[in-house]
């Protein structure tokens, strides 16, 4: 049974249990105890929060931008391979490039450039110039 009690300005609503609800309630008493408690509002004293923003556009995640496998310099990237095992089962497998983070003099812009290569392209800056070799690749070294 739910009573109802007014204190100023707080409502409270006690639920009691009936004697008379049995383990399986008839449909008349479910239907009577629901139509006590229409009409009646909850309200709680709440701090004041912030309202939540409408969604005006679709979630879109901000994806960080993920380092490929590929040598900027020489265009190196990963070879497709079998694994053969003893039985000579293939399975197919990736050789990836060896690619290093490396600080590299450059001569033109006084400083050091930070990038990621791969050490046969290390081998042809140490050869060639780090210039020559970004000219080459079509690799602005200003901005890096």
């Amino acid at each position: 049974m739910a009573t109802l009690a007014t204190l100023g300005t707080t409502s409270l609503l006690r639920f009691q249990k009936a004697d008379r609800l049995k383990a399986s309630p008839s449909p008349h008493l479910l239907g009577s105890l629901s139509s006590q408690l229409s009409g009646i509002k909850l309200s709680c004293n709440l701090p004041d929060v912030a309202p939540l923003k409408p969604i005006s556009s679709p979630f879109t995640p901000s994806l960080q931008p993920v380092a490929r496998r590929v040598c900027p310099f020489t265009g190196k990237k990963a070879n497709k391979a079998n694994k053969v095992s003893f039985s000579n089962h293939k399975t197919k497998k990736l050789q990836f490039v060896n690619l290093q983070y490396k600080k590299v003099w450059w001569e033109a812009g006084k400083r050091y450039v930070k990038l990621r290569l791969s050490t046969k392209a290390l081998k042809t800056i140490e050869k060639n110039g780090l210039d020559a070799v970004a000219k080459k690749a079509g690799i602005d070294l200003r901005k890096e």
